[in-house]
């Protein structure tokens, strides 16, 4: 979800302002932190990726993007307004001890979930994103969601638990945005088998796409993503390289107006 994208690897038609597209982009801070979920309406451009930082009153922009970029793009010539409220954190799990950092709502401390709410919280304070004067309604159209590698890594427990920790996220952050019928979709995760042996970065990741099918399969509102599978990585054993990311804005865009046309 962060996004490993190289910037200077964009064509030309995603090297700019996305147009009548605004990103909030909740800032990123792992679990036990204060400042997470801070951040401001901002014009879609590249630079929301890996690195990605904000203070509240000025974004730094990234050297990196991700999906957010070929999605608005995508969806942008619809011809209606655009907004993407994003929280990410790279390697983060459901499972409470897994990973960098955890979703798991009943988490003692301040966590990735409390950020997202956050994020959401903050974006929503704002009436008029895009100060033109006029006040603006955000009208939720969708979740994306692109995670579970830390979950298909760290043991079978935390790969067993992943269908109901996603269920019950999907269903706290369809609360928060008051509509239980949100159109979800979910990338289904990938292994590079990038070690030393050859062997998968990710040992038990046959049960977390067992997950993610499970859920998209008996959700009317949910679609998985399953090209990802297509994709090429980086050179690490855990990212996509830059055309994997623009690949994966379109294939979102393209699952979420499919659900925006079925989903009633």
């Amino acid at each position: 979800m962060d996004g490993y994208g190289y910037n200077n690897k964009l064509p030309d038609t995603l090297n700019g302002i996305i147009p009548n597209t605004m990103i909030f982009d909740g800032n990123r801070i792992n679990d036990n932190n204060p400042g997470g979920g801070i951040g401001l309406w901002s014009p879609m451009k590249a630079g929301h990726g890996f690195e990605f930082k904000t203070d509240g009153r000025s974004n730094i922009l990234s050297e990196r993007f991700g999906p957010e970029l070929s999605f608005a793009s995508t969806l942008a010539t619809k011809g209606s307004g655009i907004a993407i409220i994003k929280y990410s954190y790279g390697g983060t799990a459901l499972f409470a001890g897994a990973g960098y950092g955890n979703w798991d709502p009943d988490f003692v401390h301040n966590n990735h979930y409390d950020n997202a709410l956050t994020t959401i919280r903050n974006a929503y304070a704002v009436t008029d994103i895009n100060n033109d004067g006029r006040s603006d309604k955000l009208v939720p159209a969708g979740i994306i969601w692109m995670q579970g590698e830390a979950d298909a890594e760290f043991s079978q427990a935390s790969a067993d638990a992943y269908r109901d920790n996603l269920k019950r996220l999907m269903d706290l952050l369809r609360g928060a945005f008051r509509k239980d019928d949100l159109p979800i979709v979910i990338g289904k995760i990938n292994d590079s088998h990038m070690t030393s042996d050859g062997g998968p970065t990710q040992p038990y990741i046959a049960t977390v796409h067992a997950a993610q099918k499970d859920f998209t399969d008996n959700d009317p509102c949910a679609a998985l993503v399953t090209e990802t599978e297509t994709y090429t990585f980086s050179s690490d054993a855990w990212h996509y390289d830059s055309e994997g990311y623009i690949r994966m804005g379109e294939a979102f865009a393209k699952a979420v107006t499919m659900l925006e046309r079925t989903c009633k």
